[in-house]
């Protein structure tokens, strides 16, 4: 499974599955979105195994996301995970922030959770680096490689002018050539970087659609709960909107969490119209959200009963359906640039997708589009 597969799927209502194994992690960056130390929580791994468990051949995620905090602390876990996972069909993705690589081995049963996905990403910024020398960083990658898993990095920098997201993409390129794509993002201020990497938001347009495909996936929180955005915030706080909470993997199977995925009418207009447009449209009063930004406008629209019962008259049955089917249908379309354009850092988007796919180097831009309809995003930690 190549990133742009994992991509192509994202805008895709319950196509996927993001899966915390545990919140502990033995690196300490300066970025993690996720403020993981060693002594963080994990869902109970019992119920993690049942409730993959619960995928049949007709209804599973196309593909599940494995992450952390540093899902390879728990390697056994990882590829018993992705054993059930497969036996239902279903592939596996698994992002590590790379600890193991100091040692310039990779153990055998971190080796053994590595080989049993479809797909493997490693992290790299300059924050990791800090921690794990990139040059340890490539010779692991170039293991995995061999033993015939597919990789790709996930690489964060300040922004598109941050010198060293040029640098380093270039050192990707040259020592991989063009095997291994690149997901490249940019620092949030979620976490520990909410202290330092906070910038002004700016002002969302309410009279511009903008969907989100953040809300098509569910989220296994650390506790257990089960949200339908990977938004840090939305994943760490207690409680969860309503709206955003799709169940606990201690009282639900994937079928009742994929049922209120596609069913529940906020999330579908959330997915169509984004949840800017929906409070400008359907609130007491227009705004142009300049403080909560667009994740804090959908995570207040529990306090808008307004909203909320105009959207489920609008997005209720055959119609909402509808809508949510053609909103997803258009951003698979556009392919896993444009999303990745969007969503991460927009010059760097045309590396999510390796080089025989590229439609610049040969091959269409259908092959990648298309994608979606087999295989399996946040898109990361």
């Amino acid at each position: 499974m190549e990133l742009a597969d994992l991509i192509g799927l994202r805008p895709l209502p319950g196509a996927g599955l993001l899966l915390t194994l545990t919140r502990r992690c033995p690196l300490a960056c300066a970025h993690c979105s996720t403020a993981s130390t060693m002594r963080g929580e994990e869902p109970d791994s019992g119920r993690l195994l049942r409730f993959v468990a619960s995928f049949t051949d007709d209804n599973r995620p196309d593909v599940v996301m494995l992450t952390g905090g540093e899902p390879l602390l728990l390697p056994e876990l990882a590829q018993r995970l992705a054993s059930r996972a497969r036996e239902a069909g279903s592939r596996t993705a698994l992002l590590s922030g790379m600890f193991f690589a100091r040692q310039r081995r990779i153990p055998a049963r971190i080796m053994g959770a590595i080989t049993a996905v479809d797909h493997f990403s490693a992290s790299l910024d300059v924050h990791h680096e800090r921690e794990v020398p990139r040059s340890d960083v490539f010779q692991a990658v170039r293991r995995i490689l061999d033993s015939g898993v597919t990789a790709s990095f996930h690489i964060t920098g300040s922004g598109p002018d941050d010198p060293y997201l040029a640098e380093v993409t270039d050192e990707v390129r040259h020592v991989f050539g063009d095997q291994v794509p690149m997901l490249v993002t940019e620092v949030r201020p979620m976490g520990r970087a909410a202290a330092w990497a906070a910038r002004p938001r700016p002002p969302v347009d309410p009279d511009r659609v903008l969907p989100c495909s953040a809300a098509a996936w569910p989220v296994v929180a650390f506790d257990g709960t089960v949200v339908a955005c990977c938004n840090q915030d939305v994943v760490d706080r207690r409680p969860v909107p309503d709206h955003l909470r799709l169940g606990h993997i201690a009282e639900d199977d994937w079928r009742a969490v994929r049922q209120r995925v596609l069913s529940s009418p906020v999330l579908r207009m959330v997915r169509v119209a984004g949840p800017v447009r929906m409070k400008a449209r359907y609130g007491r009063e227009r705004t142009t959200a300049p403080c909560q930004g667009y994740c804090g406008t959908c995570r207040s629209l529990g306090d808008e009963p307004a909203v909320i019962e105009a959207v489920s008259r609008v997005a209720s049955g055959p119609v909402g359906e509808l809508l949510d089917r053609e909103a997803a249908r258009v951003q698979v379309q556009d392919g896993p640039v444009a999303l990745v354009r969007r969503h991460g850092s927009a010059p760097y988007a045309d590396l999510v997708v390796s080089a025989e796919r590229s439609p610049e180097r040969g091959s269409s831009e259908g092959d990648v589009r298309c994608a979606g309809k087999h295989l399996g995003g946040r898109i990361a930690r």
